[in-house]
């Protein structure tokens, strides 16, 4: 038995189980991410939190909350936003939600892959605009996909996810990761290459390492200066692990052809003139929109406070 306080609102049956399994639940009922001020009040006093990607849980957090929380669950895959170390210090145990979002988020990697070669973006557009007129061969040429070559840089779940639907155009997959990972090479004949090698070769280049000291700016000036004129950036992991304000002038200069983004550096804000790049496909942090993944994911996030506070086994705990 518990008291769980919700930060924003969740779809699905995540709340249900909370209320059916605690003491108390309070859920923030706008859906609205809270003033920082306004989120240290609110959850004093709690044993447990269930947080969005955008509420940082550091010592301010964890001393705004008090002795008495044990666990905080992220409704979020990625956990770049917690101090796992200080939680550790004070016996507050983290969670996230692993895997429940691996194929959603694949699908929109491809649909940003996709749209952005394709050019869907600028053609959806003539046609609201009514500048849609006769039919011509030189209309909109975009990029192939068919036995093109695609880098996948982070060889985890999602990569591998994305790296799987790869084979329906007969890509190569080159991949960049710490360590060889077998079933890439038997499933997909992949190739383990260097950040240099991958943003060199790749026609399609698709981001999906998490955010650390290591990989923010991963993707900087030099970077995109090693990628073709012809090559696509695609990018559904965090937002400033690619340079942005470098992006955008790449972009502006033609240096790639195009990029795909659903996550950005200073999230909600774009950088100056990335609005204006034709050459860029855009959507808002959609990677895992789907009713049933983000109904799972609250799902997931409810039982990770429910095990914690009962002491059982089987939440997705962050070893940080």
């Amino acid at each position: 038995m518990g008291r769980i306080f919700v930060t924003r609102p969740i779809p699905g049956v995540g709340i249900g189980l909370l209320e059916e399994s605690v003491h108390e639940v309070e859920v923030n009922g706008e859906d609205r991410v809270l003033e920082r001020g306004e989120l240290l009040e609110r959850i004093r006093g709690f044993d447990g939190v269930l947080t969005q990607m955008a509420d940082r849980v550091d010592a301010e957090f964890l001393d705004a909350a008090g002795e008495g929380l044990k666990c905080v669950s992220n409704y979020a895959v990625g956990y770049n936003n917690f101090d796992v170390a200080e939680a550790k210090k004070r016996g507050v145990v983290c969670c996230n939600t692993p895997g429940v979002l691996t194929e959603a988020t694949a699908d929109i990697a491809w649909t940003l892959l996709m749209g952005v070669a394709r050019r869907v973006y600028e053609g959806e557009r003539m046609v609201r605009e009514g500048r849609f007129g006769v039919w011509s061969p030189t209309m909109l040429l975009g990029g192939d996909l068919v036995g093109k070559t695609l880098a996948v840089i982070g060889a985890g779940r999602i990569g591998y996810a994305v790296a799987r639907r790869a084979m329906g155009w007969n890509m190569k997959v080159m991949y960049v990761s710490r360590s060889v990972k077998e079933d890439w090479e038997r499933d997909f004949g992949a190739e383990k290459v260097g950040l240099r090698e991958a943003l060199e070769g790749g026609d399609f280049v698709s981001v999906h390492v998490p955010l650390n000291e290591e990989t923010t700016h991963l993707i900087g000036r030099e970077e995109l200066g090693w990628m073709k004129e012809s090559a696509y950036l695609i990018n559904t992991a965090r937002g400033p692990v690619i340079d942005e304000k470098a992006l955008v002038e790449v972009l502006q200069a033609g240096g790639i052809a195009g990029a795909g983004l659903d996550v950005y550096e200073e999230e909600p804000k774009l950088a100056e003139g990335l609005v204006d790049c034709e050459n860029a496909l855009l959507l808002p942090h959609l990677g895992s929109a789907t009713i049933f993944t983000r109904s799972e994911m609250g799902r997931v996030a409810a039982e990770n406070l429910i095990k914690v506070l009962n002491g059982e086994d089987g939440a997705c705990v962050i070893e940080g």
